[in-house]
Order: structure tokens, then sequence, then C-alpha cells
């Protein structure tokens, strides 16, 4: 297997060769949804993002073995070590056991996945169901005094911690400065230092959501779940670690800073972080009234949406962009990525109908060649989906006979437009099988070979007016050697 592979390493912020710790194999960690409300855009487009990083690694022929947690516990308001567990809250509002809430969430994000044809990971733990393996991983960082009790709760001190390794080396900070980004202490704060964070957070009498532990009962805190699990499932130091860049600053940061206390060793050898989303150039958040969910713009029910979008062409759209870059939403550009992707797969349906000639005018090698380059050069989507629009010239221009192909170029340019644009970019027909699809099919049939009768009696002007109509609804007409087709437009 070639592998010729490069990625860009947040932690280096350099692109650096993809060199697996175990030959052939790859263990790839990525930070899952905190289930206590539906998922939001920003995770969807993180989690898309490395479907296609998992899909490419396979297709490359690693064996990988892909984590993707739920946060079920331990995720306050805020994200800090104060306010409300955010799964108790949600339950109190709606009444509900906080396992149900979880469980209602987790439901609905597993139908989002699938709906946008996401791989499941090969495993995907929960908080909750690691309970153990945090408090043992808690408890080796106290041993060698990364970590200190107070009342109950647990502190990770990251003044010690600093002295011997870099707090802010993900982001590039030193330790000053990002003391003077934090708030002063209180004078009832129990932490020693403005920085450190909790690995376990006393329960108070109403918390519902507690378990026992060596420092009395009480819950885990956000960042130390992703450490514990990630070391269980994929060792001590892994390959990669991925998520949105929002968690670069603080749990990413939190993480490895647990995780070289606890085992003295880096975590991750490549950190990889997607970057944000934006409405029509401005930032997507609930406070600007500009940030909708998954299903509102597969429905369309959002008053900033002029229309729903089927879930295939929102995955086709969110790749027209490098996972690095900002991804901007608009109606017009969500409408151009629609036609986009029914161009790409009207194409593909012509290659079984392809004829072949002696001779080839374009070059398939080289365009496959193009697809690997792009996604070897840091899984570059934007600049493999140009490839795959310019095999699709190459197929209609076969098709009209404006160019030729043999029969060994076709067989490879099959492959490489089904293996890219199914198999790597995950992406899939989204023709249905309704009953209405069919008799709309059948009527077609029925107005094509009217046509061709008119044709053949030279009465042309009632030939034209039948495609012109057909036009005004977004039906095309296309005449070729072989007959005339019809395809929607979109």
């Amino acid at each position: 297997m070639q592998n010729n592979l490069i990625i860009y390493n947040t932690l280096s912020r350099t692109k650096e060769k993809f060199t697996p710790i175990t030959p052939g194999r790859v263990g790839l960690y990525v930070c899952g949804p905190t289930v206590y409300s539906d998922v939001h855009l920003g995770n969807c487009r993180t989690f898309i993002s490395f479907d296609l990083i998992y899909r490419y690694l396979l297709f490359l022929g690693f064996k990988v073995r892909y984590v993707r947690n739920i946060t079920d516990a331990g995720h306050l308001e805020g994200d800090r070590d104060e306010g409300d567990d955010k799964f108790a809250k949600k339950a109190k509002l709606e009444q509900l056991e906080p396992m149900e809430i979880v469980q209602k969430y987790t439901l609905g994000f597993h139908d989002v996945m699938r709906s946008v044809n996401a791989l499941p990971p090969s495993v995907e733990p929960t908080a909750t169901g690691h309970i153990c393996e945090q408090i043992e991983m808690i408890k080796v960082i106290i041993d060698k005094g990364y970590a200190y009790v107070k009342n109950g709760t647990v502190y990770f001190d990251v003044e010690k911690y600093n002295k011997e390794f870099s707090y802010g080396q993900l982001t590039n900070r030193k330790l000053e400065e990002l003391l003077e980004g934090t708030r002063e202490l209180s004078g009832q704060d129990e932490k020693k230092g403005r920085l450190d964070f909790a690995l376990w957070i006393v329960a108070k009498p109403e918390t519902l959501m507690k378990w026992p532990s060596p420092w009395g009962w009480g819950f885990p805190g956000w960042h130390i779940e992703c450490s514990a699990m990630s070391s269980k499932y994929l060792g001590e130091t892994f390959d990669i670690h991925g998520g949105g860049m929002d968690l670069q600053a603080t749990h990413h940061t939190n993480e490895i800073a647990q995780s070289q206390a606890c085992n003295h060793k880096a975590p991750v050898n490549y950190w990889m972080h997607t970057n944000m989303l934006t409405m029509n150039g401005v930032r997507m958040s609930k406070t600007a009234g500009n940030g909708f969910t998954p299903q509102e713009l597969f429905t369309g029910d959002h008053p900033l949406l002029e229309k729903g979008y089927s879930p295939m062409a929102v995955r086709f759209f969110m790749m027209q962009t490098h996972y690095r870059s900002t991804l901007d939403f608009s109606n017009e550009a969500l409408q151009a990525s629609e036609k986009g992707f029914a161009r790409l797969m009207a194409s593909i349906k012509l290659l079984d109908n392809l004829k072949t000639s002696a001779t080839s005018t374009s070059n398939i090698k080289e365009l496959e060649q193009d697809c690997y380059n792009a996604m070897n050069d840091d899984f570059n989507s934007p600049i493999l989906i140009a490839s795959l629009f310019e095999g699709s010239r190459i197929i209609n221009s076969v098709n009209d006979g404006k160019e030729t192909i043999t029969e060994s170029d076709l067989a490879l340019l099959k492959k490489i437009m089904t293996d890219f644009t199914f198999d790597v970019m995950g992406l899939k027909s989204e023709t249905s099988n309704s009953t209405s699809d069919k008799a709309l099919q059948g009527v077609m049939e029925v107005i094509l070979e009217i046509r061709k009768d008119v044709k053949a009696k030279k009465d042309f002007a009632a030939s034209d007016k039948l495609r012109d109509d057909l036009n005004k609804i977004n039906i095309t007409i296309k005449d070729t050697k072989d007959g005339a087709t019809w395809s929607i437009q979109e």
C-alpha cells in the first residue's frame, strides 16, 4: 500500500507526511456530540468531514479503529466548572429523567448521521459507561502530583504541569498569556490557580447524575472522559485526534494536559480541527438568530431558508469547502451546490451507455492521479470535486460524440467516478422509487415517444413546442444520436 498522505497538524501548525504508529493501522478519535439537545450544524460539519477522512483512510487500505464518543454527563454550562449540568437542566425543563434526555437526543443524532450517509464509528463509548476508567485516571494524576482535592472536588494543577510540559502547546500560547485572559479568583474559589480545571466535581444533594468515588459522590469533569476513553481504546499515544476548532483552546488543551500528566508522553501525533460555520458571512449562533438544526435545513422550516435541501445536497455542499476553511451558508450557495450534485449524478448514470472507440481523446490516468493528489493533500475535497466535474465533462462529451474513449479507459473512468463519488465522498443517489416517480417515468416515456413520432412526420414546430413547454416546468429534453433523454433541473 503506497501512502502519500499529507495532513495538516494543528500541533505543529504545518502539513506533515502521515506516518501511522503501526504500519497499515490507524487510531482515530473524534470528540462526539453532547446529547442534551438536537445536534447542531457545526457538529454535523465536523462529523461529515471526519467521515470523509475515515472513508479515505479505509479506501487507501488502512485498518482504522474510529472512536467517537457520546458526552452524556459532566458537561456544565458555559464549559466551566460552575453552573448546572446541561443534562440535569434539560431534564428539569422537560420533566424527564436525565437518561431519557440522553436517549432522545442520541437517537436523533444517529438519525441525522444516517441521513447524511455517515459511516458509524468502530466504537461509540459514552461518558457514563466509563466512570471507572475516569476515576482510575484521576487517581494516577493525583498520585503523580498534578492534581489536588478540595472539599470533594479534584482540580488539575495547570501551573505545576506547565513547569514540566507546555500547557499552551496546541494553541501556541504561553501560560502568562492565558492567565491574562482569565478572571480573578474570588475569595471563595477553591482553585489554586485561575487556569485549574475540575477532573471530578462534588455532587450537591439535589444532583441527579452522580457516582461514588474516593473523594465522595460526584461526577466527572467534561475533559477527563475523552482522555480516559481514547487511551482505553487507542492506547496512551495514538495517531489522529479530531474535533471542531472551538474545542482546541480549552477541551483539547486540557485533554493533552491530563493525558501527558498521567502517562508522561504525548497522547496524539496528529491533531485535526474543522473550521466554523457562517450564514451570509455572519458566524452562526443561537444568539445571532442565524443558527438552524440539520432537520430545519432538510425541511426548510427556518426564516432564513428559502426551501429545504436534501441530505446529499447538504453533504455535497459541505465538501465543496475544505474542512479547515470557514463554511458559509446561503440559499444561493446551497442551490448552486444542489444543481452541481444533480449534474454529477446525472453524468455518472450515463457511464453504462457510453460507446467505446479505438482511441481516447482524454487522459483518464491523469484524472485518476488528480483525484488521489487532491485527497492526499490534507483531504482537499474541493479539488477532488473539481476533478470529478472534469470526469463528468468527459462523460457528457463522449455521450454527445464530441470525444472518444477506449474500452480500458472507460473501465478506469467508471472506477474513478464511482470510487471517489460513492466510497470516498460518501454520496449516494437520491432517486426515489415512489409510485409518483414511477408514474412520472412512464409519462415521460410516452411523451418522448409522441415527440419521436411528431419529428418523424417532420412537424418540427410541434416537437420544439413540446420540448419548450417541458423546459418551463424544469424538465429538460436532450436530443442525442441515440435518441432523446430527459432530466429534471433542480
